[in-house]
């Protein structure tokens, strides 16, 4: 699943929008990422919520908005890190029944990068019909999402998180809290 365009460019080495516990800071990204990426930035997917799961959290489509982090493959290793991140995320092929998310690409926000005639945190600033309900530019990029039966489950019984940030409120190498 996709939201690109057919004509689209290939998806080669597009980098990944993480949310969850390979934040850094968190377990999985030193045990998963630490010398495969060249670089990590502040970034935020739009048209999605946040929803809190059992030590991790899932993200699906919604009106909301989720922040995390943009992660670049070093050189020679994005295969690699693809394999790896899949096998995390439990992800065994598009539409697969025993996948627990989906790898889909989606454009994400890069904060900071506004357009002209952007505010960093605010809307269009010039003429009508410029960048009209629009965050500030962006990139597309990897993100695991819910797959559709987990998604069904957290739309009818899961707690959404509040502001789209996911903190696990522990210590390092501490239990997680609420």
């Amino acid at each position: 699943m996709s939201t690109l365009d057919p004509g689209s460019p290939p998806t080669d080495e597009l980098p990944f929008f993480v949310y969850g516990t390979l934040l850094p800071g968190e377990p999985n990204h030193d045990l998963f990422l630490r010398g495969r990426t060249s670089g990590e930035r502040a970034a935020v997917l739009p048209r999605a919520l946040l929803y809190d799961g059992p030590g991790y959290p899932y993200a699906i489509d919604g009106h909301g908005r989720v922040h995390g982090t943009l992660l670049t493959a070093a050189p020679g290793v994005y295969g690699e890190l693809l394999g790896l991140l899949d096998h995390l995320e439990e992800y065994l092929g598009p539409g697969h029944p025993r996948n627990l998310y989906e790898r889909v690409v989606r454009e994400v926000e890069l904060p900071g990068e506004g357009a002209p005639g952007t505010r960093e945190g605010q809307g269009p600033t010039g003429p009508p019909g410029t960048r009209e309900g629009q965050g500030p530019p962006g990139t597309r990029a990897w993100v695991y999402l819910a797959a559709a039966a987990v998604t069904r489950s957290l739309r009818t019984s899961g707690s959404v998180i509040a502001e789209g940030r996911w903190v696990t409120g522990r210590p390092p190498g501490g239990p997680r809290t609420p």
